[in-house]
């Protein structure tokens, strides 16, 4: 009797886990519907672990669930953009300044590969590429803050936006990486901290409300 149940918990949180990761990558599209036959279909399992991860994400703000039982990814407002990215614009910055005196070279190193493979895949117009690289880049750095209950609320962000980043880099069409992460590896370089901050702020805000503009018109 234990066993189908492990099963079950193990496949449940493998689906979970990958729809999460595919949801902050912005490997699905605002709106896009989701149903959980399709869903079990796509990873081998059946229909109660696949419930049982759309409950979550929906519990997460990953997924919304209307009253007639359609599941899809977030359709966000202007007004809903513009508060997310003043969360991101009040957490990052203080996760950085944070994760400061515990930026060592090997830190900095790390973070200057991310960003090359953020450049690598912005010179590709790897959408999915540039949203998970510059994700991990920020990761690896507030990882270092230590602070679990600040880096999961984020992430809870995070995952709500993965969308509507990916219409943000379709609308934008990038051929070149920002400028904001090599001033936010300056900054570490230089201890610099109200420095830090600032290309931190600049660097999580300036797109989504870009967007929340751009929705606007």
């Amino acid at each position: 009797m234990i066993r189908p149940r492990a099963d079950t918990t193990s496949a449940h949180e493998r689906v979970y886990r990958a729809l999460r990761t595919r949801i902050m990558h912005g490997e699905l599209a605002p709106g896009q519907a989701l149903t959980l036959r399709g869903i079990g279909r796509d990873y081998g399992v059946s229909m109660t672990p696949a419930r049982e991860s759309v409950r979550r994400l929906v519990a997460e703000g990953a997924l919304t669930l209307s009253s007639s039982g359609r599941v899809a990814t977030p359709e966000l407002s202007p007004e809903r953009i513009e508060e997310l990215a003043a969360i991101r614009s009040l957490l990052e910055p203080e996760m950085a300044s944070r994760a400061l005196p515990r930026a060592h070279f090997a830190l900095i190193d790390r973070l200057t590969a991310i960003n090359m493979a953020n450049a690598e895949a912005v010179a590709k117009s790897d959408a999915v590429g540039y949203i998970r690289t510059n994700l991990e880049f920020h990761r690896t750095l507030y990882l270092r803050a230590q602070a679990p209950a600040m880096l999961a609320l984020l992430e809870t962000v995070w995952l709500q936006l993965g969308p509507t980043m990916r219409a943000l880099y379709s609308r934008l069409r990038r051929n070149e990486p920002p400028a904001h992460h090599r001033h936010i590896l300056a900054a570490l370089q230089a201890g610099d901290e109200p420095g830090l901050r600032l290309a931190v702020r600049t660097d999580v805000t300036q797109g989504l409300r870009h967007l929340a503009g751009w929705e606007r018109t």
